[in-house]
């Protein structure tokens, strides 16, 4: 049984919009993907002071793509960092003031559906207007949720905690 979408933009544009991700033709970068893991564990655990290593492992990424992404999210300020052997990183704002258009924006290079600076047609394309609103389409999808909206509705609370347990139980172990 399907369920159906509501878009706030017209209907047509939302039509083409979701023909686009059904096909997967907007899709999302690994750094976009990392960022939200990243921002969502932070949000799941906001008393915690998370560590590159134990992010890394708890998500299965490199710790040099996490760094990168840590630092883009600091940049922004959508997390704090605290340097040192104690050091780590937290959110930087409450996770109801961030959106997901927000992270979208600022990890995504380019949110363009075509590379139309090549095409011989776009100083007169209709296409280029139309895949235009489909990405303002998209990022007001987005903007609609919050970070603590998507962290309310994941069951990784739990996951996170039992890695986190076992990260501590390790380290306690090893001394």
């Amino acid at each position: 049984m399907q369920t159906k979408r509501t878009y706030k933009l017209n209907s047509k544009y939302a039509i083409f919009l979701h023909l686009l991700l059904w096909r997967r033709k907007i899709r999302l970068t690994r750094h976009t993907d990392y960022a939200m893991r990243i921002l969502m564990q932070s949000a799941l655990q906001p008393e915690m002071l998370l560590s590159i290593p134990q992010v890394a492992e708890a998500h299965a990424i490199s710790r040099n793509h996490v760094m990168k992404v840590v630092s883009r999210l600091a940049q922004a300020g959508l997390l704090t960092t605290v340097r040192g052997r104690s050091g780590g990183f937290r959110l930087g704002k409450p996770a109801e003031a961030i959106t997901l258009g927000d992270i979208a924006r600022i990890t995504e290079p380019t949110l363009q559906p075509a590379e139309c600076g090549t095409c011989v047609l776009s100083p007169n394309c209709g296409l280029t207007q139309m895949l235009n609103e489909a990405v303002i389409a998209f990022l007001t999808a987005l903007d609609s949720h919050t970070l603590a909206d998507a962290a309310s509705r994941t069951v990784a609370t739990r996951l996170l905690a039992t890695r986190q347990e076992e990260h501590v139980s390790q380290d306690g172990k090893d001394d």
